[in-house]
């Protein structure tokens, strides 16, 4: 599936608010240039999806999600029109300095009409809808179900990461189990961001674990399967005080990495999911196991690891061929480090290992 860039991506999205604005002004104002609505429809619009997209007010908006659904509708309503206002009076204003209107007065540049306020919501909400469930899905697996790619089943190569918090089941024993599902909540969402920076997908999480994967070539790709962990590892431990704050430990994690050919396909009636058949999803998940036997946080397959240019810092010491547990054959076993500079080394780094 070809990439689509950050920049393409907002390209994409203000293309469908212009044409939103355009559809709007033929049916409404016929008579006026097109250009007017298209340029409304933006400044009233992209706004608002900055805003879910958390471009930018982010503490703002981790606000709102911890709010009750009912206070959250009406705090994101008010918020939408204030921004929708605000984007309506700088089209407005920029509009009406170059000519193409003429406002009777400052109250119809400061105060969009109802109507208008009403069609951006419509729309604004459509496209919201859009995203959240492709952020529920994921990206790929979205398209992937959209254009029914995988309705037949697919035999492709794509790369693996299973990702483990280590001594879950003590901390569970010592806290409770909400308090442990809580921690993995916190977890599995500071997994996110890594993620999606390096253009991955967080396929599952079964347990105290997450997978995730990516098709051969992406995550090939500047090393970026190798670069998520670390990524992840890293944030963890800039966050380390607010980790020690609120459960009393920083997460340790067990990492693997291994690619390979999968069939993939979409299942289910009631229920669909794209899923991955084959040795290569059973062989990453006994390669995590084998972190434990090998007392190593981050392992990687040597197959995989010959196929790729391991990013800078990251360095690879070779363990030699272990037997898995139900593999007939040996695989080649690599494991993963990160040297930082002598400035950034301090004990409170390795918590976050095994």
């Amino acid at each position: 599936m070809k990439e689509i860039s950050p920049a393409q991506n907002w390209l994409l999205l203000t293309a469908v608010m212009a044409a939103s604005g355009v559809a709007y002004s033929l049916v409404v104002y016929p008579d006026e240039p097109v250009i007017i609505g298209a340029v409304f429809a933006v400044f009233i619009g992209m706004p608002i999806l900055a805003f879910e997209r958390r471009a930018f007010l982010r503490p703002l908006y981790r606000r709102l999600q911890k709010l009750p659904t009912a206070a959250f509708i009406i705090s994101a309503l008010l918020i939408y029109e204030a921004l929708m206002n605000i984007g309506y009076a700088l089209a407005a204003s920029l509009l009406s300095a170059v000519g193409l209107i003429k406002p009777e007065s400052l109250l119809n540049i400061l105060v969009m009409p109802f109507n208008v306020f009403m069609y951006a919501l419509g729309v604004c909400a459509v496209v919201i809808f859009v995203l959240r469930v492709r952020e529920l899905l994921g990206r790929d697996v979205f398209l992937s179900m959209f254009s029914g790619r995988y309705r037949t089943p697919v035999q492709e190569e794509r790369i693996f990461l299973f990702i483990d918090l280590v001594d879950s089941t003590p901390f569970a024993e010592k806290h409770g189990d909400l308090r442990a599902q809580q921690l993995l909540n916190s977890l599995f969402a500071a997994f996110a961001e890594p993620v999606r920076r390096n253009k991955g997908a967080i396929d599952d999480y079964v347990g105290d674990s997450a997978i995730i994967t990516w098709p051969l070539a992406r995550g090939l790709k500047d090393g970026r399967c190798v670069r998520c962990i670390f990524d992840i590892l890293n944030d963890i431990e800039a966050d380390a005080e607010s980790w020690l704050k609120q459960y009393g430990q920083v997460p340790r994690l067990r990492a693997a990495l291994h690619g390979g050919f999968v069939i993939t396909a979409e299942i289910g009636v009631d229920h669909h999911k794209i899923t991955y058949f084959g040795d290569t999803v059973n062989t990453t998940s006994r390669l995590e196991s084998l972190c434990k036997t090998l007392n190593r946080p981050v392992l990687i397959s040597s197959e995989l690891a010959q196929r790729l240019t391991l990013p800078e810092r990251i360095s690879a010491q070779d363990l030699g061929v272990h037997a898995l547990k139900g593999r007939g054959q040996g695989l080649g076993v690599m494991t993963l480090a990160q040297a930082l500079p002598t400035s950034a080394a301090s004990p409170k780094l390795h918590s976050t290992f095994n």
